[in-house]
């Protein structure tokens, strides 16, 4: 595609570059911005920039926050011996727009997946470890992709967790939420049915044995 304008130019593949967005969407965006007052922008780009600079990872559950601490970790109300643990930021947010979970959380930062360059030491595995010998975690819930990789993933962690803790309750969500689904695609009638409803995670294991 020719552009008449190498600044156009760059401001669409700098925005082509964002997840779902191709050179034509990112032409529109360009050229939606180019008709508005330039305070627009400037607000757009300081916000971007301010975010960037200055988020910050909780320094409990490693969900970005504004703060040290996060608004979740900070709520006393919350069951802070109950922790959900996930994949990521926006297994959070699917959780927390069905106003149905009362615990706190543990983000990984991603699940093992040695093909996709992702490793143990790559993930907040041994924070969370941490956090269950010091903070007195009573129960673990694995709210973690049934796909291979998430497979492995929760395997590795309940392992790790039972030589440290051997009576802590791990259960997982049921699979009300489809097998090789991420929690961010399923709906929050789903979602909030399958943490209602998790079961023991051992049971899980011994199915998978059979």
């Amino acid at each position: 595609m020719e552009y008449p304008s190498l600044l156009v130019e760059n401001v669409v593949e700098a925005l082509s570059h964002l997840p779902g967005v191709g050179k034509r969407s990112a032409l529109r965006y360009a050229l939606y911005l180019l008709k508005q007052p330039p305070q627009k922008s400037q607000i757009l780009a300081n916000a971007i920039l301010d975010m960037r600079l200055n988020i910050k990872y909780c320094k409990k559950c490693h969900c970005i926050s504004d703060n040290d601490i996060c608004s979740i970790c900070s709520q006393t109300k919350r069951n802070h011996k109950q922790v959900l643990v996930v994949e990521d930021l926006k297994d959070v947010m699917a959780i927390e727009n069905t106003s149905e979970y009362n615990g706190v959380y543990h983000i990984l930062q991603g699940i093992i997946s040695p093909i996709n360059g992702v490793f143990i030491g790559d993930l907040t595995i041994d924070h969370l470890i941490e956090r269950i010998v010091d903070e007195g975690i009573e129960e673990i819930i694995f709210g973690i992709p049934t796909t291979a990789d998430g497979e492995i993933t929760s395997h590795y962690i309940n392992n790790r967790i039972l030589e440290k803790k051997p009576n802590i309750i791990i259960t997982q969500i049921s699979h009300g939420v489809p097998i090789g689904d991420n929690l961010e695609f399923a709906d929050q009638t789903t979602i909030a049915r399958s943490i209602k409803n998790r079961i023991p995670f051992k049971d899980l294991t011994k199915q998978n044995d059979k």
